[in-house]
């Protein structure tokens, strides 16, 4: 079982490597933890569905903010979409707002997963049903199910992916590397983290790779805000401090955004770009892809994730349990969530006109 205010030791890092945390769950229940508060008895089609977003730091919430509209309304929900630019206040006020319009499911992408109890406990007492998006909620028991992307898994391609990338390079290290991570009050950037480090760690540990700087603990290497400007500090400090003449063979970057601040940083600096990762497929990164830069992102596809979860909403507006594939592995601190999760796909130059093939991506990889 993952526990996500405290996520626990990796026990078997090979294991994981191989099978992006070994799950195999694919219950369309949810157990007893799914049926609190559930909706059960259903509730009508043309109800008020809310839906919380956190602030506009990447392009995949921008377009899930449309998809939801669109999606919901399609299905003949009355669709309440709002983005908390304004922080966590304003998330709480928004997400209070839905229950007294009367929302029957609350959708929540929360700023910070651990400041949420309060407003979410209103709305399981007013019979609304919550389920955490892309970010589980935290240390609380009014959250019903998570839908995401396999976050763990996430790290595993990307730690993959940066030793895949240095090898490409340089046939044999050691390799000297630094290491990026997402903001702390992000429940999923410790897990980006740790799958990441399941990969690393052991090869930290039998000489093949070198942290520069030193700075390996998560709270180290830390973006607050997941934002670039962050990230380009850090990275113009680490070169300053550590590679004036020491070459940098690979960067773990949890995310697009970051990952193409690493690169402004290490070109201002006159240095040659390293293997950097990524995530989002981002439309820049995917260019830099394409042009020899950025070495990889992940397509966790928000047209696919958003989709599942509206028909999540729909199997609760009949009185239906949604599909969950993992009933044992989230536990925010509180409960176990019962989770649907949709797998991620590592790409990289090679597989890119195929990863993207059919979407609004291709256009970038010809």
């Amino acid at each position: 079982m993952r526990t996500f205010a405290k996520v626990l030791a990796v026990s078997s890092v090979a294991a994981l490597a191989l099978t992006g945390c070994g799950r195999a769950d694919t219950s369309t229940g949810g157990g007893a933890a799914a049926t609190s508060g559930a909706a059960a008895g259903g509730f009508p089609a043309n109800s008020v569905i809310g839906v919380a977003l956190p602030q506009k730091t990447s392009e995949n919430w921008v377009l899930a903010e449309k998809l939801f509209n669109d999606g919901l309304k399609s299905a003949g929900f009355s669709a309440d979409v709002q983005f908390a630019n304004g922080g966590v206040t304003e998330q709480q006020n928004q997400i209070s707002s839905m229950v007294t319009k009367g929302a029957k499911v609350i959708v929540v992408g929360a700023i910070d997963g651990k400041q949420l109890g309060t407003q979410l406990q209103s709305a399981k007492d007013s019979g609304a049903t919550v389920i955490a998006y892309d970010r589980l909620v935290l240390d609380t028991k009014a959250v019903d199910y998570y839908a995401a992307f396999d976050n763990f898994k996430v790290g595993v391609l990307q730690g993959t992916a940066l030793l895949d990338g240095m090898k490409a390079k340089k046939a044999n290290g050691p390799y000297t590397i630094e290491l990026f991570a997402g903001s702390p009050d992000d429940a999923n950037a410790k897990v980006f983290f740790d799958g990441a480090m399941s990969v690393l760690t052991p090869k930290i540990a039998d000489g093949t790779l070198k942290v520069g700087s030193g700075q390996k603990d998560f709270t180290q290497v830390v973006t607050q805000g997941w934002k670039p400007e962050n990230a380009q500090k850090r990275m113009d400090t680490l070169i300053s401090a550590n590679y004036t003449s020491a070459t940098l063979d690979g960067v773990l970057s949890p995310n697009d955004t970051l990952g193409r601040a690493i690169i402004t940083s290490v070109k201002q600096a006159g240095k040659p770009i390293p293997i950097v990762t990524g995530q989002d497929s981002e439309v820049d990164s995917v260019k830099s892809i394409m042009a020899g830069e950025q070495y990889s992102t992940i397509n966790k596809d928000t047209n696919k994730l958003v989709a599942a979860t509206i028909e999540m909403i729909k199997a609760l507006q009949t009185g239906a349990k949604p599909t969950t594939t993992d009933t044992t592995s989230y536990n925010n601190g509180v409960k176990v969530v019962p989770a649907n999760l949709l797998p991620p796909v590592i790409v990289t130059k090679a597989n890119a006109a195929d990863a993207y093939k059919g979407t609004s991506l291709e256009q970038y990889t010809k």
